[in-house]
């Protein structure tokens, strides 16, 4: 049976797309999805008599709607939405704890409520009550809504017994300077889309579903680069100009699933075809990154800032010669390069999927710009994925002095939910 977490169908950009018929009733006459598809026949071009307010209101040459909007996303399936598609432009991050009082019970019914709104929204439909109409002449956008589970969740909710080893917490490293109130958390949501409107239309109605079970402990705001901002598919560049993700793992790769997901067989069993996700807050300290000459910035990455083609030669994807050395016999990939440092091969095969955010908080009182990197990983096991890996760059990565880790998180992300089940029931009732 095919894997129902990834559609046959998708977009330009490599998203799921929407059906081409049919769509789910936005109880409005019409569902979004369906809307788009006469907003195209019919849109209006404002010229020089459309008017000063209609001109800024809308953008003079605007990609057809349909080009990103009607990018659907499934959210039922073996694995949860927001792990397997490609990077979307933009997101938000937000830990919740639960209330004082609230227990399993409470927990159980605000995963149900949850679920079902991240079920309609992602299909282009509006929020099942109290809907603000933020999305309303949108399409789903490729929105995907992700949930994860923390350490603390478990004694709160009275199931300590099946509180997975691997949340145990994360060791600390040399490069910590971590905000606790804007770390961990009891319940964790992952919100992406292609559309910013769209994306803040389920921060809002999560937010508001939490009602008195929940409350925001941190929340954090991302964005990537749009699809088709670019000449061709390419990886994703960060805040300090690298391309960055070139060895991701693929799900092509004979071990993709073995390395990301908890299988199904595993333990615990409410686990199965899950996945643990780390959020790491990483400022970029970009000031002391731009004094650097390019070939600097190149040497503490190991890899050259035009095209992410490893000092060693070759392009972006040309496996990296660890031992060619210049006419002056140093090594051209240094030894304490960041591309040479988490390479699987030099930390036992550790390997975890990244799916980030870049971000950007404005600018400091003295002028420094808080901005960075949200990164996100996904593994089958964090002592297996993320922590070998940072331990070996805290021991000496020449990228250290560039960055600082300023809040942290480790959840529980369960597989994905069944037709008329919602994520964690296994959890929650088993």
């Amino acid at each position: 049976m095919p894997d129902q977490s990834i559609p046959q169908t998708r977009t330009p950009d490599g998203t799921p797309a929407a059906p081409a018929s049919g769509g789910a009733s936005c109880g409005r006459g019409m569902s979004r999805r369906r809307l788009l598809g006469t907003a195209g026949a019919t849109g209006l071009v404002l010229g020089a008599a459309g008017g000063a307010a209609g001109y800024a209101a809308r953008p003079a040459e605007a990609t057809p709607l349909t080009s990103l909007g009607e990018g659907e996303v499934m959210f039922h399936g073996k694995h949860q939405p927001g792990i397997l598609q490609g990077l979307q432009a933009r997101g938000h991050l937000v830990a919740f704890d639960l209330a004082p009082g609230a227990g399993r019970k409470e927990a159980a019914a605000l995963m149900r409520r949850w679920s079902e709104t991240a079920r309609r929204l992602m299909a282009g439909e509006p929020a099942p009550h109290g809907d603000t109409d933020v999305a309303r002449d949108a399409g789903p956008s490729s929105l995907t809504v992700t949930f994860g589970f923390g350490r603390s969740f478990f004694a709160r909710t009275g199931l300590d017994r099946h509180r997975p080893a691997a949340l145990d917490p994360l060791p600390a490293f040399s490069s910590d300077h971590l905000d606790k109130a804007r770390s961990d958390g009891d319940l964790w949501v992952q919100i992406g889309a292609h559309d910013a409107l769209v994306a803040f239309h389920a921060l809002r109605a999560l937010q508001k579903d939490a009602g008195s079970a929940a409350r925001v402990r941190w929340q954090m705001n991302g964005f990537n680069r749009s699809p088709g901002a670019t000449a061709h598919p390419m990886t994703a560049r960060n805040l300090m100009g690298q391309i960055d993700g070139t060895r991701n793992p693929r799900p092509a790769e004979p071990d993709f699933h073995e390395r990301v997901f908890v299988p199904e067989n595993g333990e615990p069993a409410w686990m199965a075809n899950g996945s643990y996700v780390v959020v790491r807050r990483i400022r970029m300290l970009l000031d002391d990154w731009e004094k650097l000459s390019v070939k600097q910035q190149e040497a503490v990455i190991g890899r050259r800032k035009s095209d992410g083609a490893p000092l060693s030669g070759g392009t972006e994807t040309t496996e990296m010669d660890l031992e060619r050395t210049d006419a002056e016999g140093n090594l051209v990939v240094p030894l304490n390069a960041h591309a040479r440092i988490t390479r699987p091969d030099q930390n036992g095969g550790a390997a975890m999927l990244r799916r980030p955010f870049s971000y950007y908080d404005g600018i400091d009182a003295d002028g420094v710009p808080d901005a960075g990197l949200l990164f996100i990983c996904w593994q089958a096991d964090p002592l297996r994925g993320f922590v070998p890996v940072q331990r070996k760059l805290d021991r000496g990565d020449a990228l250290s002095p560039f960055i600082r880790h300023e809040a942290s998180g480790l959840f529980a992300v369960p597989g994905g939910a069944a037709e008329g089940e919602y994520v964690g029931q296994k959890l929650l009732e088993g």
